[in-house]
């Protein structure tokens, strides 16, 4: 949690230094977002996987406060909902394919802080633009999927490559988590508003679980790829030529 602090404080101070000079901006949009997160839970000891999938949307805040040479540069705030989790990909000790399936769903609600430098046409046009900043969320919500199959040994545990079936009684003990998070992407400036397309990608500095020495798990982080589309429309508009 400290690194996570240091760094928004290290962005902020990068910031102000940078819209002490340029040419300013005092720019205000907010609107909506949706898109569609991939996420896997990094288990040590590993549990295999496929991706989690599920749809994300929330709402977005940018304040541009500065033209330094061509890049503008911006703070941008989310509030979003997304469900992560993990979706297993199941083999027996033998390590062979079985017909089992298991997903944990985990609701959260997010806030990831921004800070944005875009390069392109500001009023009318296309921009491309990179952002990074910290990431907080909370767990407001868990549930699970299992297939009705259940492959079980003959002591009567399922079966599984290296034994480990704590997961499938546990539900999560930390939920709250943050991280840091990064993306790349379009955007397209028009009379009406301003159209985004980017990925990102989040990597949290958190377990799910508890990770003490006498625990199940050593690790058990977020790691999540997410595809957005973006309306913002401008309430604060600086009157600025090219």
């Amino acid at each position: 949690m400290k690194k996570l602090i240091l760094m928004a404080v290290m962005a902020a101070c990068m910031f102000t230094a940078v819209a002490q000079v340029g040419e300013p901006r005092n720019d205000i949009a907010i609107g909506v977002n949706a898109g569609w997160a991939m996420n896997r839970i990094t288990f040590d000891p590993t549990i295999k996987q496929k991706m989690h999938m599920a749809p994300t949307f929330g709402v977005t805040f940018r304040y541009t406060c500065e033209r330094y040479y061509s890049a503008y540069c911006a703070l941008q705030i989310e509030a979003n909902y997304v469900q992560l989790g993990w979706r297993e990909s199941i083999e027996s000790m033998e390590n062979e394919p079985l017909p089992d399936t298991y997903q944990r769903n985990l609701s959260y609600i997010q806030v990831p802080m921004f800070a944005r430098l875009a390069w392109g046409r500001e009023h009318r046009g296309a921009m491309f633009y990179f952002m990074a900043g910290p990431q907080i969320g909370y767990c407001i919500g868990e549930s699970e999927e299992r297939s009705e199959v259940w492959t079980l040994r003959p002591d009567g545990t399922p079966d599984r490559p290296n034994g480990l079936v704590a997961q499938y009684s546990m539900p999560i003990e930390r939920k709250f988590d943050y991280g840091i998070a990064g993306g790349l992407g379009v955007e397209l400036n028009s009379r009406i508003g301003h159209f985004m397309l980017e990925g990102r990608y989040y990597y949290g500095l958190s377990d799910i679980y508890n990770n003490s020495k006498t625990d199940v798990f050593a690790r058990s982080n977020n790691g999540t790829i997410t595809v957005k589309l973006t309306y913002l429309f401008d309430v604060v508009k600086t009157k600025k030529q090219e």
